[in-house]
């Protein structure tokens, strides 16, 4: 899979009908949130792997997971058909190392979840992980819930525009944004991509078109600024 500049990702994906919207506003990559900690996944795996297996490029599903085993990740991928798999899990490094050796064609993004104080600890995984991963996702701690992702909550740009600069990969941005902040922080962190997910919805908790269809025009013009 080739990684291009200026991606969009919008994930939250609940059904056909939101995935078609989000494709037909704009976006690049579907996000599949499944098999989650809490047991609460967005949509069926069956459902997940149809509408994924049914996707052409530049169109691709994403799995986002909190596995940590690349035997059980690789299986889970090739059972869905991703081509991408994001992984919000505490995964070790060797764990990483064998998911790129079983999965040399699997786009690999691994999160970094920026909580208070963790700049140096995120810093130092980056250092440890890059030559196993191709594209870093930073994401937003929630310490009243201790959610890793999804939690609607913005962190400090200043340290993913850290982590952009200290990375030899490049970096997905993610956490709290929406159509009315995404393009201040692109121009402010520089990222090579950017995902939202709660701030696309309304109050139906379905993705909202008019939302996502400000969100990719507000993040294409930032990006086409910046490049």
């Amino acid at each position: 899979m080739t990684i291009v500049n200026k991606l969009v990702q919008v994930a939250g994906v609940i059904d056909a009908t939101e995935a078609d919207l989000i494709i037909r506003e704009g976006a690049d990559w579907l996000g599949f949130a499944l098999r989650l900690p809490s047991g609460k996944d967005d949509i069926p795996e069956t459902d997940a792997a149809a509408i994924i297996k049914g996707l052409t490029p530049p169109h691709a599903g994403v799995l986002i997971s909190y596995l940590t085993e690349a035997e059980e990740i690789s299986a889970f991928c090739h059972e869905l058909g991703v081509v991408a798999v994001q992984l919000h899990g505490d995964v070790e490094t060797e764990q990483l190392r064998r998911l790129k050796e079983l999965r040399p064609d699997l786009f690999v993004l691994k999160s970094l979840v920026v909580k208070q104080d963790n700049a140096e600890e995120l810093l130092e995984l980056v250092d440890a992980t890059h030559p196993f991963v191709d594209m870093y996702i930073t994401d937003t701690f929630d310490p009243r819930t201790g959610a890793k992702g999804a939690t609607g909550l913005t962190h400090d740009w200043g340290v993913s525009a850290e982590l952009v600069r200290r990375s030899p990969k490049p970096l997905m941005m993610a956490g709290g944004l929406n159509a009315e902040n995404v393009g201040d922080a692109i121009r402010a962190v520089r990222p090579a991509a950017v995902d939202a997910h709660t701030g696309l919805e309304g109050p139906d908790g379905r993705k909202d078109p008019a939302k996502v269809r400000k969100f990719v025009a507000e993040a294409r013009r930032a990006f086409d600024e910046i490049a």
